[in-house]
């Protein structure tokens, strides 16, 4: 098969462009033929690599250029953008003549099903359809975000397959007749996880709103001094650093937390360490989630939408702790460091509640629904 992804751009670091990066290099091994087609890649390379022969467009458009601008500058040159973009993947996808296309919900999705060049859609969503919702945005963009919710409904709708990374997801769109569950599959496996040893603890993702690393700070301001020889380290990186930085000093932490740097050493950073724990208002299905099972760490993690309720079991792997009650999460971090044999069991359990993400596993579903497409 040719097959084509949208996606505004490959040079991130966050967990949909591994997962892209991925299953383009395993199709592609398989021999299909596969187009990686960005918006906002401004001459970077892509953070995770693509096997050669993976065809690489970018269209120029740039939406991110205007970001940091107010919502009335961003409402006047969005139509033109968009315009713009409607042209040249039109162009490119005539050209192309791929027989299937998917979207990753970028600008591209409610463009993409009009777009008449005889290939199959295909739209699938990294996040919870509350996402917009969950921004804790005010006033006038409340309302933009409580539209847009509205309008993802309808931008679905046209697609051959929309799928998405959860069965607690699936709920919140109704009986979509075209919906299908298909989760993210593991980067990496590997037969030397942690021993649960060290005394380390480590949470990893940008440093953004979603990801909610102030809470975390927080958190462990009311551990650390319990643990004074255990150290959390958060790899990540994004527009709070400042802020997350300042927020540490004044937390008095300096010695016992590090922000570091994304990396591409991650399996030795949990195989380093002992537990791994999430803060997030909102995720899809968190690739640091699947890997920090493989790995063989117990999870702490707050049940947000969507993805924890999917892969943690409460009290087996890890802990499963409920939005707001940081009580428990307090006391159950506290309970795994101190103590290495809970560690080592749940992240025994954890290493096993991996294996239905393995990449033969979750790419064998792929490649039925893009067959059962014609």
């Amino acid at each position: 098969m040719k097959i084509a992804y949208c996606i505004p751009a490959t040079s991130n670091s966050g967990g949909m462009e591994r997962v892209l990066s991925g299953k383009a290099n395993y199709l592609a091994s398989l021999g299909h033929e596969l187009t990686i087609i960005t918006t906002d890649q401004r001459g970077k390379a892509p953070f995770f690599p693509f096997q050669e022969g993976i065809a690489q467009y970018d269209l120029g458009i740039n939406y991110d250029e205007n970001n940091d601008e107010g919502i009335l500058s961003k409402l006047r040159s969005y139509p033109g953008k968009k315009r713009l973009h409607r042209k040249r993947l039109t162009a490119l996808l005539l050209e192309l003549r791929a027989d299937v296309v998917v979207s990753m919900f970028g600008d591209d999705a409610d463009i993409l099903p009009s777009i008449q060049d005889g290939s199959r859609k295909v739209l699938e969503y990294h996040f919870s359809k509350l996402k917009r919702l969950q921004y804790g945005r005010k006033g006038l963009w409340r309302l933009v975000d409580l539209l847009r919710t509205k309008l993802d409904e309808r931008t679905v709708r046209p697609y051959d397959s929309f799928v998405v990374l959860t069965e607690e997801d699936r709920s919140y769109w109704g009986a979509l007749p075209n919906i299908h569950v298909i989760p993210n599959s593991l980067p990496f496996t590997t037969d030397s996880p942690s021993d649960c040893s060290t005394h380390r603890v480590i949470a990893a993702g940008r440093y953004d709103f979603q990801k909610n690393f102030e809470l975390l700070l927080h958190l462990w301001a009311k551990v650390a001094p319990d643990f004074p020889d255990w150290h959390l380290d958060i790899f990540g990186d994004g527009k709070l650093r400042g802020e997350l930085t300042a927020l540490v000093e004044k937390l008095g932490l300096s010695s016992s937390v590090t922000l570091e740097k994304p990396t591409h050493q991650m399996q030795e950073v949990y195989r380093t360490s002992s537990v791994y724990v999430m803060t997030s208002r909102y995720e899809g299905l968190p690739m640091v989630l699947l890997e920090a099972q493989q790995m063989g760490l117990p999870i702490v993690s707050f049940a947000c939408p969507c993805g924890p309720r999917d892969v943690i079991t409460d009290g087996v792997d890890g802990f499963l702790v409920e939005v707001g009650d940081e009580e428990r999460f307090l006391s159950s971090l506290k309970k795994l460091m101190a103590d290495e044999p809970m560690r080592r069991r749940m992240g025994g359990a954890a290493r096993h509640a991996s294996e239905r993400y393995q990449v033969d596993v979750v790419m064998q579903q792929w490649q039925e629904l893009f067959q059962g497409l014609f």
